[in-house]
């Protein structure tokens, strides 16, 4: 797949997730929204040329990333899609949880997006005093 398939599908996932989620199916809305955070990070990853199709060079990836633009809310959003891709299998995810860590892989998967499709990585942003 390409940079802009990979973005293109996270997007088709993302509003999957929600849609799921609504009429109450909580496996599947779990499953779209690890895929929707999973396609956003493999469209950088891709685009940058890093090695990252497996579980752990998708982890290192996102840490990478929040390290390299000051974000923590990056490894944040990663770690909560990494919840929902466990509740496909195990169910353990209370509705309040969902509501918590839903958002937060929202925004991961929007930041995600904004930072595929530039060609070059943007300015991090740092701190300001």
């Amino acid at each position: 797949m390409q940079v802009r398939e990979h973005r293109e599908v996270a997007l088709e996932f993302l509003e999957a997730a929600d849609r799921y989620f609504a009429a109450g199916d909580r496996f599947q809305g779990s499953e779209k929204l690890w895929g929707a955070a999973s396609h956003a990070l493999i469209a950088i990853i891709s685009e940058r040329g890093w090695r990252g199709a497996r579980h752990r060079e998708m982890k290192n990836a996102a840490e990478r990333l929040a390290t390299e633009y000051g974000d923590r809310g990056i490894s944040e959003g990663y770690l909560a899609a990494e919840k929902f891709h466990r509740n496909l299998y195990h169910g353990f995810l209370e509705d309040y949880e969902i509501e918590l860590d839903g958002p937060k892989v929202h925004n991961f998967v929007a930041r995600m997006l904004a930072l595929a499709g530039n060609g070059a990585p943007q300015e991090p942003r740092g701190e300001t005093e």
